[in-house]
């Protein structure tokens, strides 16, 4: 099979689309002919070998956390009707999804609606569950007035469209151009472009005088304290991630004086809290099949993830990163 290996941490150009062995499945396992593999900034974060807050693989290495795809080989005790089954599931970081075949435990499969294709389904498997599990933390509801931080991103745009649903008038921070009209189609009633000076003064001016009562933070640093800055007295903040590099400073008198909450929604903070992992997997399939959340997805071949880390990382993306093996 074709993969995508990491011989060496460094810059994208390291990552080498290169001919490996065929893996096989053991005892309990399927083998899944990838038809989608989802990116994450993480992927990154391993590939520059930063290990300060992720394990790093041993190399040489294929990355990739989840794929979605057609099972076309069982292991040992697996029923045999799961040959053609079309399914999707994590992996853990680092555990060989940029690769045209792909094995796992029967047990951490999820069957794909039909309704959903490949790209869709692996973008939810774990972004759309981090997003479930960030708007349950927020508690989002009508009169609310939600700003979104990325909401351009994969976990942004759903984001977007969760607290859309819910009623709230959502704000949604992101780059400009394309970015923004992709977060105005997502559903946000004001888009602003977080790079412009004086974007707060932009984002104070389209709300007409309402005012900011939640913030969704996966970008952090300046940006994210931007956000904080407009949260009203009483508001909520829901620190999801740091793309930016480091968390969004909150002080003491943010929580005291401001009677601001903040909560960490991510890893065990929302799975332990929201019926673990499995179940955000399944609920966050289950929404998209019935078309309440649309994941936005950018692919790109599987011969090409060296490019689609490097848009990624330089912020060219809309929504999920994904890599698609038969498009090389």
């Amino acid at each position: 099979m074709r993969a995508v290996r990491l011989h060496g941490f460094g810059d994208a150009d390291r990552l080498s689309y290169e001919e490996v062995d065929d893996p096989e499945p053991g005892r309990g396992q399927v083998r899944i002919a990838v038809r989608a593999a989802g990116v994450h900034l993480v992927d990154a974060v391993i590939r520059r070998g930063r290990g300060d807050w992720v394990p790093l693989p041993d190399l040489p290495a294929t990355l990739g956390s989840e794929v979605a795809g057609v099972v076309d080989a069982v292991g040992p005790d697996v029923e045999p009707s799961w040959l053609g089954e079309r399914v999707v599931t994590q992996l853990g970081l680092a555990h060989g999804g940029y690769a045209e075949l792909a094995v796992r435990e029967v047990g951490a499969l999820h069957v794909v609606p039909d309704v959903l294709g490949f790209a869709a389904a692996v973008t939810m498997v774990c972004t759309g569950g981090a997003a479930l599990g960030v708007l349950d933390a927020a508690a989002v509801a009508p009169d609310d007035v939600v700003l979104v931080t990325g909401a351009a991103g994969g976990v942004g745009s759903l984001l977007v469209q969760g607290a859309s649903r819910s009623g709230a008038l959502v704000v949604g921070l992101s780059g400009c151009g394309e970015k923004r009209r992709a977060v105005l189609r997502a559903g946000a009633a004001v888009a602003a472009d977080y790079r412009r000076d004086g974007w707060q003064e932009d984002v104070i001016a389209q709300l007409g005088g309402r005012e900011v009562t939640v913030v969704l933070d996966g970008v952090g640093g300046a940006v994210g304290r931007g956000a904080v800055d407009l949260l009203a007295p009483g508001g909520r903040l829901v620190m999801f991630g740091s793309s930016s590099g480091e968390l969004a400073r909150v002080t003491t008198a943010d929580l005291f004086a401001r009677s601001l909450s903040a909560t960490v929604a991510v890893g065990p903070h929302v799975t332990k809290r929201f019926g673990g992992l499995r179940a955000l997997e399944a609920r966050a399939l289950a929404e998209a099949a019935a078309h309440r959340l649309t994941p936005v997805v950018h692919p790109f071949p599987l011969a090409d993830a060296a490019r689609a880390h490097e848009a990624m990382e330089d912020r060219r993306t809309i929504g999920k990163v994904v890599l698609v093996p038969d498009a090389g």
